[in-house]
């Protein structure tokens, strides 16, 4: 398979951070290269817990070299202190790419399941399914924080792979319109 991107995926989260490596070629074909979750005890202070995740994420980049990190977007959600557990472990995410110079884009989570499953809406498990499928693997990769990882990877490649500067900027027609919303909304908090 002549390897087109590499994405590291990442399903941001305080206890258990989902890690995937997807190889895509232009054909679509995909390979797994890595797969895992960084867990942190909810016992330990915050900042201990966001430390233990940066290290995790920057042994998988120095070790597998990704050309780009994909991190699911932080959506609303019902739960506070969910949402700023993951709103954290996705800055150490897009953190650790700086560090590196790696490019970021950001996916919503109803973008990824379109993207694997051709529904929004989809289950988890139909999610694993697919990507169980997609990456011919003999099972389904367990937890779903790792399954949803290699999914948010996949996501990325499949809807352009190049990460857009801007709503109107090269490479935004690769863009979906949802896509192109939030980048031109980024932009705006910019100014």
């Amino acid at each position: 398979m002549a390897v087109a991107l590499r994405v590291l995926g990442v399903d941001p989260g305080l206890t258990r951070c989902g890690i995937g490596v997807v190889d895509v070629a232009a054909d679509r074909s995909a390979r797994l290269v890595h797969v895992g979750v960084v867990r942190t005890s909810p016992d330990l202070p915050t900042a201990e817990r966001l430390h233990l995740i940066a290290q995790g994420l920057r042994a998988v980049v120095s070790e597998h070299r990704p050309g780009v990190v994909a991190v699911e977007r932080v959506f609303a959600q019902q739960n506070r202190s969910t949402v700023m557990g993951t709103a954290q472990a996705s800055g150490i995410a897009l953190l650790v790419a700086a560090e590196h110079s790696l490019p970021t884009a950001t996916h919503t989570p109803s973008e990824v399941k379109a993207a694997i499953t051709g529904y929004g809406s989809a289950e988890k498990l139909q999610v694993q399914t697919m990507v169980a499928r997609i990456l011919r693997l003999p099972e389904l990769p367990q937890p779903a924080d790792a399954a949803d990882a290699l999914a948010i990877a996949l996501c990325h490649a499949w809807r352009g792979g190049a990460v857009a500067s801007d709503a109107a900027g090269p490479g935004a027609e690769a863009l979906t319109p949802a896509q192109r919303a939030w980048r031109a909304a980024e932009r705006s908090t910019r100014r």
